[in-house]
């Protein structure tokens, strides 16, 4: 038997050399790394063994220092959705608080369908020092560590307790990763002594394959299948999600539109997939939805769903279109047997692509057809409108205002710009409102809503993006969640532009506490001041000013009109700062969404809400 050839490496040098050598082949053809680069925190449970070996390869691996482990973690997961999952990055943090640090953004990212490799520190697998400093010490299971907690957040969970074990478990975690059905977070728990010893690694492994993405074909029988549902609706309408612009299939959803005469409504992850002023696109659709969409998924006689998980803010908690009969396309057959429907289960662009060709020769009603381009034409009129009009005299501007200054600001190609949020009152008036030049540009995370995700994922962007304007909307409340990635962005410069819209508070749980019924209490920073306490006044300018970033607090529209434009021009990351109203809303558009409210309650507000809650109830159908 021919003698393997061997390099004698600790685990974490392995594991580092083959990180380095991993390439994938892109939609376009051309290979590029699959890892933009290692976001790193060190601690005792990291920076001798793994810190050494990231240390010789960073040259081509980039180690990054962030300032928070979540925020890194946030960061890597929006530079795999930038890239539409054929890139990822790699975050590792010490042991204990570092390592839970990553549990939030780990389960986002499986919300969220996205790769994300964690490689948390571990105690030692020999026990001898044990318990070792920010160890948790468990009774009942002498194999417990605190990265267990990632255990249920991930889709691939490893502990390298021996060297070896690494040339096994991290192809499977990178297998997972690039997995277009299963893809997810992985995690690789590295004891801090197995990191350092040493074993004969295998050549070949530091030398894998390139990876190659996987376009599933669907069944014949269920294409069939789902050919003669369409040929028999006259009114389709197509839900487009996520998974739209994971698949890169905009070019293949266009095609089948325009060819068959079917209205696009878009989920807030899937915003993007049709240019905001094709003829065909109504929207969004949902609780976040226009007017225009959730009209036709209400009078639609088939719903094809495409790349969508369908949540509740899509669904309108299944009381939108609910009633109407449902065809999903989804590369995860999890996904495509939701509510009972058809399934064709499939990547969505090979799926389109073979759906539109079984369908030769067929289209949606013509009058239908006419009315989607009637409804989608008033809808962007409407915007315009909204996005351009004044705040009444006395009064602060509220999202929408602020949304149409920074999106009017742009000089050249709007194209360039990439809008980043995640949580509160802004992805529901961005969803409606927000005009994306092109796909990729609506950069909204809302499977998990996660606030403090915006600054550190518009870092992220930005890793993946450099050459576009990268613009991070957040709220106060946000903001201040998770802020430190601002001195990230300067230390590494990667400018950012950060809109602030300071409404003192938690403004969308605020009204949703009202229309709930609920009293005005611990959601307004006003409402929150006890005996004794101060009104809380947080100069956001000065605290972005610290942290490195050119920041500046405007007085209205036109002062957020010149310094957007100002912003443009500068080379540093910059924060605006502008206060809006908690209020005003966009009163267009959206549709019920399910909050339980109680049943019995001393307020008679409340009891109003909860028969409001039953009679809408009797419209969502399961």
């Amino acid at each position: 038997m021919k003698q393997q050839d061997t390099q004698r490496l600790t685990m974490a040098q392995a594991l580092v050399q083959h990180l380095a050598a991993l390439r994938v082949e892109m939609d376009d053809g051309t290979v590029q790394p699959y890892l933009g680069g290692v976001f790193a925190i060190f601690g005792h449970g990291n920076v001798a063994g793994l810190g050494e070996a990231l240390a010789t390869r960073r040259e081509t691996l980039p180690v990054y220092r962030a300032h928070n482990e979540q925020g890194m973690a946030n960061a890597a997961t929006a530079f795999a959705k930038a890239h539409f999952r054929q890139r990822a990055m790699a975050v590792t943090t010490s042991i204990g608080p570092g390592a839970t640090n990553l549990v939030t953004s780990a389960a986002m990212a499986h919300v969220n369908r996205l790769p994300l490799l964690l490689l948390p520190g571990d105690v030692f697998a020999s026990r001898a020092p044990d318990p070792v400093l920010q160890q948790l010490e468990d009774f009942q299971h002498g194999d417990l560590s605190v990265n267990d907690c990632l255990r249920p957040v991930t889709r691939y969970f490893d502990r390298i307790m021996r060297p070896e074990q690494i040339l096994t478990a991290l192809p499977r975690a990178i297998q997972t990763m690039t997995d277009p059905a299963n893809c997810g977070p992985v995690c690789l728990a590295l004891p801090q002594d197995v990191q350092t010893e040493a074993f004969d690694c295998p050549t070949h492994f530091l030398q894998p394959e390139v990876i190659r993405w996987r376009r599933p074909q669907p069944e014949p029988r269920e294409l069939t299948h789902a050919a003669a549902l369409l040929r028999s609706s006259r009114r389709p309408l197509i839900v487009a999600g996520g998974g739209v612009l994971y698949s890169q299939a905009w070019d293949a959803l266009r095609s089948f539109a325009e060819t068959h005469g079917v209205p696009v409504a878009e989920s807030q992850a899937g915003k993007g997939s049709l240019a905001w002023d094709h003829p065909l696109n109504l929207g969004a659709v949902g609780v976040t939805g226009s007017p225009a969409a959730n009209a036709l998924a209400q009078e639609a006689d088939l719903i094809l769903a495409v790349g969508t998980r369908l949540q509740d803010f899509t669904t309108g908690s299944h009381s939108l279109f609910g009633h109407v009969p449902l065809l999903s396309l989804n590369v995860q057959a999890f996904d495509a047997a939701k509510r009972g429907g058809a399934t064709l289960v499939s990547d969505a662009r090979t799926g389109l692509q073979q759906l539109g060709e079984a369908l030769e020769g067929w289209q949606a009603e013509p009058a239908w057809t006419a009315r989607s381009r009637t409804l989608a034409a008033g809808w962007a009129a409407r915007v315009t409108e909204l996005t351009t009009a004044q705040p009444p005299r006395d009064q602060l501007p509220y999202d929408a205002e602020v949304i149409g200054a920074v999106r009017d600001s742009a000089s050249d190609s709007p194209t360039r710009d990439i809008v980043v949020c995640a949580a509160g009152t802004l992805p529901a008036e961005l969803h409606k409102l927000w005009r994306s030049g092109a796909p990729g540009g609506y950069h909204m995370e809302y499977g998990y809503s996660t606030m403090g995700y915006e600054i550190a994922g518009g870092l992220g962007v930005k890793l993946a993006r450099p050459d576009k304007e990268v613009i991070v909307m957040v709220g106060d409340g946000s903001y201040m969640m998770l802020n430190a990635e601002i001195a990230t962005s300067v230390l590494l410069g990667r400018k950012l532009i950060v809109v602030v819209l300071d409404n003192r508070g938690y403004g969308c749980i605020h009204r949703l506490q009202r229309a709930s019924g609920g009293e005005c209490f611990n959601n307004m920073l006003d409402d929150c001041i006890p005996e004794g306490g101060s009104a809380s006044d947080i100069d956001f300018a000065a605290h972005a000013r610290s942290m490195g970033a050119q920041a500046v607090h405007v007085d209205g529209i036109a002062a957020l009109r010149e310094a957007m434009r100002a912003a443009r021009a500068a080379s540093r990351t910059q924060v605006i700062v502008i206060d809006t109203t908690a209020e005003r809303t966009t009163a267009e558009g959206g549709c019920w969404w399910e909050v339980a409210i109680p049943e019995v309650s001393a307020r008679t507000e409340v009891l109003d809400a909860r028969a409001r809650y039953e009679a809408a109830k009797q419209h969502q159908r399961l």
